[in-house]
């Protein structure tokens, strides 16, 4: 696909119309925001390559940075695949148990030997806890999160069932570490987010572990772990244009103005639908004919990437529970706003 320009340094905004979307649907968007999804604070919507719609809300503007939740976790994928790209992680095939060596595994638990780097991109390593339930406390109330996790991992379950857990996120990111040497902040900033034009993410000073200053809305940067580990299921920070940046790599397969960022082949790996629904640390729908592929947060934030449409939604949002599903927003006032 060829593009006119690439958005390092600035978007550039078009008139809906150029870029074949209807304003008049557009224009819908502000009302419903504003009466059922209060608590969105900023949504870019990008059509070949070009902003088509732009606004913001609850005292927010274009440079503010919000804590985009799970969404963390589709960045972290991107970071795993840059990392087998550059041999420092062999595959996704790679036992996890194999960058832990000072870990003694239990002798009668076997399955823990098995799990690779796949099972943790896929959501499907065994845990003790009921999916859906992790104790997520615990671990952040651990001195030591890597071994929490690593106590926990293989227990109970098969290997293979999807799980959702956000603390084996978190041992992607202690992996990143072990095979680069850098935190996935620091590897982040250097291979992914300054090539594309995206913030710097500055080293967030953790003055505790408490909630407020891992969830808060008060978080900076890129929260860590007591042994400064990049938290690898949450606690990023970006701007709605970065998110939008990130999805648009993506949707470009992982080409960034002539530059590789990301192999093509980790791309189709990590969207290609599954039975779960689920392909590596990123949700995967396939409805009424429109195939996405999203980066989903607590709170209602989103990277949802149309590829047919040549089409991003990046969404920022105020951390709500049980806030109404962006996805019905995108369907009927944005997607609905392309014309064929």
């Amino acid at each position: 696909m060829q593009r006119n320009y690439w958005p390092t340094r600035e978007w550039q905004v078009a008139d809906p119309a150029s870029l074949r979307m209807d304003s008049d649907k557009l224009s819908e968007l502000e009302p419903m925001i504003q009466s059922e999804y209060s608590n969105i604070n900023g949504i870019v919507v990008v059509r070949n390559g070009y902003v088509a719609y732009e606004k913001y809300y609850n005292g927010y503007g274009p440079d503010d940075t919000h804590h985009v939740a799970s969404v963390t976790k589709s960045i972290l994928s991107a970071l795993i695949g840059i990392a087998i790209d550059a041999s420092y992680i062999q595959s996704v095939d790679q036992k996890v148990l194999d960058f832990f060596p000072e870990y003694v595994p239990d002798a009668v638990d076997k399955q823990q030997r098995e799990i690779t780097i796949r099972h943790l991109l896929t959501m499907t390593a065994p845990y003790p806890f009921e999916d859906w339930h992790e104790p997520l406390d615990k671990m952040c109330m651990q001195p030591d999160w890597v071994k929490y996790t690593l106590d926990m991992l293989g227990l109970k379950g098969v290997v293979g069932a999807f799980k959702y857990s956000t603390a084996g996120a978190h041992l992607l990111s202690a992996i990143l570490t072990r095979s680069t040497g850098k935190s996935a902040r620091e590897f982040a900033n250097e291979g992914l987010f300054k090539p594309i034009g995206m913030k710097e993410i500055p080293d967030y000073e953790m003055k505790s572990f408490g909630f407020e200053d891992l969830f808060g809305k008060h978080v900076k940067g890129w929260v860590k772990d007591p042994n400064n580990n990049s938290t690898g299921g949450w606690g990023l920070t970006l701007t709605p244009r970065d998110m939008a940046r990130f999805g648009f790599l993506y949707l470009n397969r992982g080409i960034w103005d002539n530059h590789q960022i990301i192999s093509n082949n980790w791309i189709s790996q990590s969207t290609a639908m599954t039975t779960n629904k689920y392909g590596y640390l990123w949700w995967l729908r396939e409805e009424d004919g429109i195939y996405a592929y999203s980066a989903l947060g607590d709170g209602g934030n989103i990277i949802c990437c149309l590829p047919d449409q040549d089409l991003v939604v990046a969404i920022a949002s105020e951390f709500m529970m049980n806030p109404r599903d962006r996805w019905t927003l995108i369907k009927e006032l944005i997607i609905s706003a392309v014309i064929d």
